[in-house]
C-alpha cells in the first residue's frame, strides 16, 4: 500500500510540475496572480438571485394628460388637457426588467358632434365649440371620466447598459404594456390598449424615488362614443410622483469565486510529502527485511593437564574452524575463552592456564590461519566445575564461540 501511495504521490507531482511550466510557458492565458486561496471579483453586469418577495414597489403620480380624437383640429391643444392620475405595483426580477401593474385615468377633454349630426349618443358638455362663421363646426366640448388597468414590462436602461450601481441617480426605463380601458358614462365603452412610455426615475434614497413617466395609451375609434373613420384613439399623460421600494430591495452583489494556488507552497508541500513516503517506505524496508547473517560453529579445544601446549588434533579443529569463520560474515566477532579444572592445582596456576590457553588458540587463529584480529576477543575463566559430563578433562579446554551481542542483533 505505502508502495502504491508513493507511485501515486510521485505521478502527482510530475503532473503539477508539468502544469506549473505550462502555466507559465504560455503567460497570457494567466489571468490572476497566484497569492490566495480563495479571491472574491465583482461583475457590475451579474447580481444575486432575486427572490419572490425582494424588490417590490408602489408608486403614486399625478399631471395632465390629453385625448388625441375626432376633432383635435377644432380645439385648442391648452383646452383639451385634463387632470391624470397613475398608481402602481410592480417588482423587479433583475436591476434590467421587471412588470407592473397600473391604474392610469381619471378624465379627458375634447370635442365631439352636437346631438343629431352624429351617429351615436356622445359625451357632450353642452357648451359649443367656436367655429368659423354660420353655425360653426356643428361640435360641442365633451369631457368623460375613464380608467386603464394595464399591465406593463419595464426594461431599465441605465442598468442593462451601464451595469447595476445601487446609487445610480437617474436611471431612464422604456415599457411596453397591454391593458383595459373602460367608460362609464354613457356611451359607455370597453376596448383593449396597447401602452408605451418611459419612466425616469430619480432616486432620493434607498426607499424613495422621483419619478416622472411620461405615457400613451392607443385604443379603438370606440373609446370616446364616436365613430370618426379614424384607425383609433390615443390618451397621451406625463404625470409626476414617488415610488416606495419594500424590503428587501436592491441585489447583492454577484461573486465570481476564483480559487487560486500558491504553486511554490504547493510544490514544498508535495515535496515534503514524498519525502515523508519515502521515510515511511524505507522503515517498512527495513523492518520487513529479515536479517541472515552466517556464522561459523564453535570450536572446542581441550588441553592436557597443566599446559597450554596446542596438540595436532586441535590445530585441524582450528583450521577448520578459522575456514568457516572466512566463510561467514565478516563483521562476526568471536570470543575465545580459556578454561582450567578447578580440581586440580591453584587459583593463580588455574588463572595463568587459562589464560595462557586462550591466548595460544588465539595466536593460532590470527597467525597460522589468517583470522582477522578484529573478529576476535580473547578471555578467561580460571579454574572451573565441571562443565561437561562431570569430566574434568572437558574443563581443561578453550571454547571460540560467538560473542552473545552478535547473537542478540
Amino acid at each position: 500500500m505505502i508502495r502504491r501511495l508513493f507511485m501515486s504521490t510521485l505521478c502527482a507531482a510530475a503532473f503539477t510540475g508539468a502544469a506549473a511550466q505550462e502555466q507559465h510557458a504560455d503567460s497570457a492565458q494567466t489571468v490572476y496572480d497566484v497569492t490566495e486561496e480563495v479571491e472574491y471579483v465583482n461583475d457590475k453586469y451579474k447580481v444575486e438571485t432575486n427572490h419572490f418577495f425582494d424588490n417590490w414597489f408602489v408608486s403614486v403620480g399625478a399631471g395632465g394628460q390629453v385625448l388625441f380624437g375626432n376633432h383635435d383640429k377644432q380645439v385648442k391643444f391648452g383646452d383639451r388637457i385634463a387632470p391624470a392620475l397613475d398608481i402602481a405595483v410592480g417588482k423587479w426580477f433583475t436591476p434590467g426588467i421587471g412588470v407592473r401593474l397600473v391604474y392610469s385615468g381619471l378624465s379627458v377633454k375634447g370635442a365631439t358632434q352636437k346631438e343629431g349630426h352624429g351617429e351615436f349618443p356622445t359625451h357632450s358638455t353642452g357648451e359649443d365649440v367656436p367655429g368659423k362663421g354660420g353655425d360653426g363646426y356643428w361640435l360641442m366640448k365633451q369631457k368623460f371620466n375613464f380608467y386603464n388597468l394595464h399591465l406593463d414590462a419595464l426594461f431599465n436602461l441605465s442598468n442593462i447598459i451601464c451595469g447595476y450601481n445601487e446609487t445610480r441617480f437617474y436611471s431612464c426605463t422604456p415599457y411596453v404594456g397591454l391593458g383595459w380601458t373602460r367608460v362609464w358614462e354613457a356611451p359607455q365603452s370597453m376596448e383593449v390598449s396597447a401602452n408605451v412610455g418611459v419612466l425616469n426615475t430619480f432616486r432620493l434614497s434607498d426607499a424613495l424615488a422621483l419619478n416622472l413617466d411620461i405615457h400613451g395609451a392607443y385604443m379603438s375609434d370606440r373609446f370616446d362614443g364616436e365613430l370618426g373613420g379614424r384607425w383609433g384613439e390615443g390618451v397621451w399623460s406625463t404625470t409626476l410622483g414617488l415610488t416606495y421600494r419594500f424590503k428587501p430591495r436592491g441585489w447583492g452583489r454577484s461573486k465570481t469565486i476564483i480559487r487560486t494556488r500558491d504553486r511554490k507552497r504547493e510544490l514544498k508541500a508535495m515535496q515534503d510529502k514524498l519525502n515523508d513516503l519515502q521515510a515511511q517506505l524505507a522503515q517498512r524496508e527495513r523492518d520487513s527485511i529479515k536479517v541472515i547473517r552466517t556464522l561459523a560453529t564453535a570450536s572446542f579445544v581441550i588441553f592436557k593437564i597443566d599446559t597450554w601446549d596446542l596438540t595436532n588434533e586441535s590445530r585441524v579443529q582450528l583450521g577448520l574452524f578459522a575456514e568457516n569463520v572466512k566463510k561467514a560474515d565478516p563483521d562476526i566477532v568471536y570470543i575465545i575463552t580459556g578454561y582450567a579444572d578447578k580440581g586440580t592445582g591453584s587459583v593463580e596456576r588455574n588463572i595463568v592456564l587459562s589464560k595462557n590457553r586462550a591466548r595460544v588458540v588465539y595466536e593460532c587463529l590470527v597467525n597460522e590461519f589468517g583470522v582477522p584480529k578484529r573478529q576476535l576477543r580473547v578471555d578467561h575463566k580460571g579454574g572451573v566445575d565441571n562443565m561437561f559430563y562431570n569430566d574434568p578433562r572437558m574443563s581443561r579446554a578453550v571454547i571460540t564461540k560467538v560473542m552473545e551481542e552478535e547473537v542478540a542483533q
